[in-house]
């Protein structure tokens, strides 16, 4: 048997024994085998904590199980052209529409940004391109439908007439539709529906023949003209049944005065 003594190591027996520490290099050899043990602690003890959260609601990770717990779908903002508005107006004896659209899209939803306006009367319907939204805000105006400007600017038609032989005249075509009972959309996608109706017959551009008799005399306010349809003058009549009424109080002050 061999045998060789060391300060640490101690080998005993035959190639074939083993090799056994003593004294000190037992005391290294327990002291590595705790450093690895808490190295390795600590090593899981930091992934776990990773995925783990704080219960006092401080920051910190959530963990994959923690997550799906809690998590709250976001819902879109559905889009609007809330305030948006079509407007009929009569300028210079021409019917225009005066329009805005505004689209509220805080979620980018639309999948448009091209604005129209659909009229119909729930048998025809007619659809005018406003154009395209800039930073999702329209505003502008258009003819009527039937209505048309000369190349100087000057209205030479309107909904409803026509000109024949020589004269003005009525007819159903040339959007007459129009001028009844009409529902207006605007649509962008989304839509809404804004109130709207052709001017209304006191205004210049209800017909060629007002229009006409506008422009003749020079002036360009709205004739006198009763919606029941009377188009005679209502300030001359006026005038008439006053002078009427102080010539009968004349007479009949002239009769007392000569009974006494």
């Amino acid at each position: 048997m061999l045998g060789c003594e060391s300060d640490h190591w101690e080998v005993a027996g035959g190639l074939g024994d083993r090799v056994t520490p003593t004294g000190e290099a037992q005391h290294m050899f327990r002291a590595l085998t705790v450093a690895v043990s808490v190295t390795a602690l600590i090593a899981f003890g930091g992934a776990a904590a990773a995925y783990a959260q704080d219960d006092s609601g401080s920051s910190g990770a959530i963990s994959p199980v923690a997550s799906q717990n809690n998590y709250t779908p976001h819902t879109p903002t559905v889009p609007s052209l809330a305030g948006s508005t079509a407007l009929a107006e009569c300028v210079g004896d021409v019917p225009w529409i005066v329009y805005s659209v505004t689209l509220t899209d805080p979620d980018n939803q639309s999948t448009g940004h091209t604005a129209k306006l659909v009229l119909t009367d729930g048998s025809q319907s007619h659809t005018i391109t406003l154009g395209k939204l800039v930073n999702n805000k329209l505003s502008g105006r258009v003819l009527w439908p039937g209505a048309s400007l000369d190349s100087s600017g000057d209205p030479n038609g309107w909904p409803g007439w026509e000109y024949r032989n020589g004269q003005w005249v009525q007819t159903s075509g040339n959007f007459a539709w129009t001028r009844g009972h009409i529902t207006a959309t605007i649509e962008v996608n989304p839509h809404i529906t804004v109130a709207l109706s052709y001017p209304p017959a006191t205004a210049v551009c209800a017909s060629p023949t007002i229009a006409h008799a506008a422009s003749t005399d020079g002036t360009s306010a709205d004739p006198i003209l009763a919606v029941t349809g009377l188009n005679v003058p209502v300030i001359p009549i006026g005038i008439g049944g006053g002078v009427i009424i102080l010539l009968g109080a004349v007479l009949l002050t002239a009769r007392r005065l000569r009974r006494h």
